[in-house]
């Protein structure tokens, strides 16, 4: 069975990946092993868009650079990137202690 698979990339990150040790995940062999074997997998879809910098992790763009030109060199026929839009939104949210408490946060969206 020929199979494509499909990734949003900043719910595999925050989903699953965030926090563990396998950020760095190799997508098309990760899928080739997990598949039933009568898969023949074809192509992986990763849908992501390119971070920004943030006051607390300033290197988060030089990091996925690296990572997405990996997959590319790794698999340059098997691997395709499709790029969204990143933006950061200044946003009024209850404080967790104290919901009566309005505070102004920082909200990443894709």
């Amino acid at each position: 069975m020929r199979t494509t698979v499909y990734i949003d990339g900043f719910n595999l990150y925050y989903g699953s990946l965030k926090g563990s040790g396998h950020k760095w995940l190799d997508l098309f062999a990760f899928f080739q092993r997990t598949l039933p074997t009568n898969n023949n997998l074809l192509k992986v879809k990763y849908f992501t868009a390119r971070v920004k910098p943030l006051s607390h992790d300033i290197d988060a763009p030089i990091r996925q650079d690296v990572y997405l030109r990996a997959l590319k060199f790794l698999y340059p026929q098997q691997i395709e990137i499709i790029e969204g839009n990143f933006q950061i939104k200044k946003k009024k949210a209850p404080l967790a202690s104290n919901p009566s408490q309005i505070v102004q946060v920082i909200q990443a969206e894709e």
